[in-house]
């Protein structure tokens, strides 16, 4: 009987030692399986930034200075890049934005919100904006959009190497190649206003250069400055008599006051040569400048290199648009009796 048992018992362990080497070599298997399963995925993850983490939602925090054709484009630009990139809104990205009106001392408010929330990201649209973030945080990485000189406005160390948390886009226009196109629509013009808000860094900036190109084709020029769009009637009805035409860069203020600009100054048949297409929409005679909605999407492109975790703000160079777009108001035109030359016709139809 102790014999048999002996047998049962020897018996038992040579089964449960074959189950358990059956059960570890299963398991090793299932192991190996598990692994290359894991391995594609990564690989597949590579292959698509925008699904670098799977299942993650990211949330990102906006602050737009005023609303105005330029900035809403570049705010729409930014929000389709992303998608186009996998980050698509209510599915793995979620938007906080915040719109400060045109003043300053919203922009520190939304500012502190923003932060506060600690977002993944915060996207930054005009120069006042990205100022006043740029004052709250050091950590939470930050793009930035239609800031026309970042070095300059204090945002970054330098446009090449930015240094902190900030890079971005800039929207710098082809100063140059406006007074040009001023000289070819308006050939007998000697003097042009430049017309800005006093309070907006980028626009006197911006303004700078204007009178530098202005001065380089022979035209005087006089400063026209604003503090608010109340301001805008008064200050150009001060010019009709005075100059030939009038110059306005990218300035926000400007911008949501165009019409008042315009309504002025075609009135009183001095045309405007503007920073950027939607003030030429809204009044404006003609631009040769940016297109703000595709600056928006390549700032989106420079975001998912941070989210995924590509690339740092500080090693990112602010970027700027190649291509440019040449806009003019034919119903403005034939309301000054401005002839469009035929150059000018054919870039209009390329």
């Amino acid at each position: 009987m102790k014999k048999a048992k002996k047998v049962i018992s020897a018996l038992c362990i040579l089964t449960f030692a074959i189950t358990a080497l059956t059960g570890c070599g299963s398991s090793k298997k299932n192991a190996d399986t598990n692994n290359v399963d894991a391995s594609q995925t990564v690989a597949d993850d590579a292959s698509d930034s925008s699904k670098s983490d799977s299942g993650k939602k990211y949330k990102i925090g906006v602050s737009q200075y005023t609303t105005h054709d330029a900035l809403d484009s570049a705010y729409k630009g930014f929000v389709d890049g992303l998608a186009e990139a996998g980050y698509t809104e209510g599915d793995n990205i979620e938007f906080d934005f915040q719109n400060a009106q045109g003043d300053a001392s919203n922009c520190n408010t939304i500012a502190s919100k923003l932060v506060n929330d600690n977002p993944d990201l915060i996207l930054a649209i005009a120069t006042p904006a990205a100022q006043s973030l740029a004052n709250v945080t050091k950590d939470i990485p930050i793009v930035v959009t239609a800031v026309t000189d970042p070095a300059d406005s204090g945002i970054v160390e330098t446009n090449e190497a930015p240094g902190g948390n900030i890079t971005g886009t800039s929207d710098l226009n082809p100063v140059k190649e406006q007074m040009d196109l001023l000289l070819q629509l308006l050939p007998d013009a000697k003097k042009i206003a430049i017309l800005y808000c006093s309070s907006e860094a980028n626009s006197k900036f911006q303004a700078d250069l204007a009178a530098e190109a202005a001065a380089n084709v022979g035209l005087e020029t006089q400063e026209a400055t604003v503090s608010n769009t109340n301001d805008i009637e008064q200050v150009v009805q001060s010019l009709v008599g005075k100059v030939n035409a009038i110059y306005t860069p990218t300035d926000n203020t400007i911008a949501s006051g165009m019409s008042t600009v315009a309504m002025v100054a075609n009135s009183n048949n001095i045309p405007i040569i503007c920073g950027e297409s939607g003030m030429v929409e809204n009044g404006g005679l003609a631009t040769y400048g940016i297109n703000y909605y595709n600056l928006g999407k390549q700032t989106a492109t420079m975001a998912v290199k941070i989210l995924t975790g590509e690339s740092k703000p500080a090693d990112m160079p602010i970027e700027y648009l190649d291509n440019m777009d040449l806009t003019i108001n034919e119903e403005v035109a034939a309301q000054l009796g401005i002839t469009i030359p035929d150059e000018l016709k054919a870039k209009m139809n390329q």
